[in-house]
């Protein structure tokens, strides 16, 4: 004999599941074995007679249904695949602010029924927006904002500025490998930003940068708090290692940490060429309007508070000036489709893992019976 029993799910929840099961006797022990899950309690199930005990629905199967009555239809509930194992042996856990949750029978994950991420609440189209917006020079607050303007629900600054560290380092993993296609001849520079980091120098803290000439293509970022020797060799280093070859030519201002940088870094190979914004042959008006670029960013800088979150920010920026931001002096290409790179994130959406649909979907025609084939 078989019986419909209710079971609360999770306990003290309020949400209450029907299951049909049947008592099964092992010597002096009984229990009740699951046959099957009917659904949320409250159900009309055809061919049994529903009792309540206690908190419990209870039933015995009905031996006064018309032997003419229809049997019962037992209907499919379609499964939910787990976001984090791909499973579908996943059930309904519960609802958070109107949000269907479900839970994993597999590795015993709660997730929930949208199209979040793993271990997450909020669509990827918005985390990979307000990733975009940081790096184009919007605050947390302002993607705050923004964010709760286009949906009902709330986001912190604080859940912002988890996106940008998680999604930032994952970019840097992603692209710290790849050495691009440059030229022999590179441009540095030097520029003072102000940043909530405190360093003694009034002016700030000292951005230092390294383009290739023929690709646009951001070698090498460093922050300091000095502008000396050892600062320029360890930009010229790292350019290097980036680019996996030494220059032939170094264009750079007058300053004097240039000379005895590049003749450590490279040696007597590369050639050091000075040059000053008004000199058009040596001009280093390219790099120039990068640090304009950059400086444009100084509402993101005002957040930056420690050394640790300056330096994640500059790794940032170079993956987002190289991979993601099309350069218009290259027909709208980024740095690093013309460095002949190949790689698979082309912009933050596909670091964040939002698959995007086309703006413009082409539909099938419907094919409509003529009168003579009716």
């Amino acid at each position: 004999m078989t019986f419909v029993r209710a079971k609360e799910i999770p306990p003290h929840s309020g949400n209450w599941y029907d299951y049909e099961v049947k008592t099964v006797h092992e010597g002096v022990h009984v229990r009740q074995k699951v046959l099957q899950y009917l659904g949320k309690h409250g159900g009309d199930y055809s061919g049994r007679l529903i009792g309540t005990t206690g908190n419990r629905s209870v039933g015995v199967q009905s031996n006064m249904a018309s032997a003419n009555s229809p049997k019962p239809v037992k209907q499919i509930a379609p499964k939910v695949t787990c976001k984090i194992c791909q499973s579908q042996n996943t059930r309904k856990y519960g609802l958070y602010k109107g949000v269907q949750n479900y839970f994993c029978n597999d590795c015993h994950t709660k997730f929930t029924g949208t199209d979040a991420l793993a271990h997450g609440r909020v669509s990827p189209s918005h985390i990979a927006s307000a990733m975009n917006e940081y790096y184009s020079g919007m605050s947390y607050h302002e993607i705050e904002a923004n964010i709760e303007q286009n949906t009902d629900g709330e986001v912190s600054h604080t859940a912002v500025q988890k996106w940008v560290s998680k999604f930032t380092n994952k970019a840097i993993s992603e692209t710290k490998d790849l050495h691009p296609k440059v030229g022999d001849t590179w441009i540095a520079d030097e520029t003072f930003l102000h940043t909530d980091v405190k360093y003694k120098d009034p002016k700030g803290v000292c951005f230092w940068d390294i383009i290739d000439a023929d690709t646009r293509f951001l070698l090498a970022t460093i922050v300091t708090t000095s502008r000396n020797k050892q600062d320029a060799k360890r930009l010229m280093e790292l350019a290097a290692k980036r680019a996996g070859k030494s220059p032939k030519v170094v264009v750079t201002d007058k300053l004097g940490a240039y000379i005895d940088g590049i003749e450590l870094a490279y040696g007597s190979d590369t050639r050091h060429r000075q040059g000053s914004p008004f000199d058009i042959e040596n001009s280093t008006s390219l790099i120039e309007r990068f640090h304009n670029t950059l400086k444009d960013r100084t509402k993101v800088m005002r957040d930056l508070k420690d050394t640790r979150t300056l330096k994640r920010f500059t790794d940032g920026w170079l993956v987002h000036y190289n991979f993601f931001r099309p350069n218009m002096a290259l027909d709208n290409k980024s740095p690093a489709m013309v460095a002949g790179l190949n790689y698979d994130c082309h912009d933050w959406a596909d670091v964040v893992g939002f698959k995007k649909t086309p703006l413009v979907q082409t539909l099938e025609p419907e094919i409509v019976p003529s009168v003579e084939s009716a």
